[in-house]
């Protein structure tokens, strides 16, 4: 079993930070953030899938358990509370919140490996965290994805099917925050009702063109 020591440690921080001007200089990170139910996953796949080469997602950590298709290492890092806590108290996480009993993180491994390949890292974020990442120096975009209102969002989650009433009313009073939090002046760059999807789409693509175009021009021969 390899234990770190604590070259080992100094080393990983300081390819992180170096990692981190690299990006700024770079491209920008853009953190989504936006309640259960309000689109952020169908708008982020067709991002990604108009944009191919472009994007990359980092991948959380979560100490819940994974639902039917989701895969280890590519939907979520599925860790143990234990395990999960003593790496966030090793500072290894850039942020991390706890949400219906699951604690959910971004972990500073996975933005750089997002961008050690000059692509825009994508940090599905909660509000919690949206906050979090305030107090670094990680410079993203920050966009809030909301739904048109409560009952269409509540619509959506019960069409869903996959939420026990108590989990739902649990997403539901989350969701009701993060509403309201989202309207604080400054706190993200733009802010997309996703009434239409084509139209919400069309609003994500043109907070994100320069960066977009800044990959493009870089990766070019």
């Amino acid at each position: 079993m390899h234990t770190h020591t604590h070259s080992d440690h100094i080393e990983c921080c300081a390819s992180f930070f170096c990692t981190l001007e690299q990006a700024m200089a770079g491209p920008r990170p853009v953190v989504m953030s936006g309640p259960s139910g309000a689109g952020k996953s169908t708008l982020l796949k067709k991002l990604l899938k108009e944009f191919d080469g472009v994007f990359g997602f980092s991948v959380s950590h979560t100490t819940r358990s994974p639902r039917p298709g989701e895969e280890n290492g590519k939907d979520y890092h599925y860790v143990t509370r234990e395990v999960m806590e003593a790496s966030i108290a090793n500072g290894e996480f850039i942020e991390n919140a706890e949400f219906s009993g699951n604690m959910y993180g971004t972990s500073k491994a996975a933005v750089q490996a997002v961008q050690a390949k000059n692509l825009i890292c994508i940090l599905d974020i909660d509000m919690q965290g949206v906050k979090n990442i305030k107090r670094t120096d990680l410079n993203p975009i920050y966009v809030s994805i909301q739904a048109p209102s409560m009952d269409i969002l509540e619509k959506r989650l019960r069409d869903r099917k996959t939420e026990s009433e108590e989990s739902l009313q649990k997403r539901l009073h989350a969701a009701k925050v993060d509403m309201e939090i989202s309207k604080e002046p400054g706190l993200f760059d733009v802010v997309i009702t996703n009434d239409d999807l084509d139209v919400a789409y069309g609003k994500l693509k043109d907070a994100l063109l320069e960066e977009i175009q800044k990959v493009r021009d870089s990766s070019k021969p």
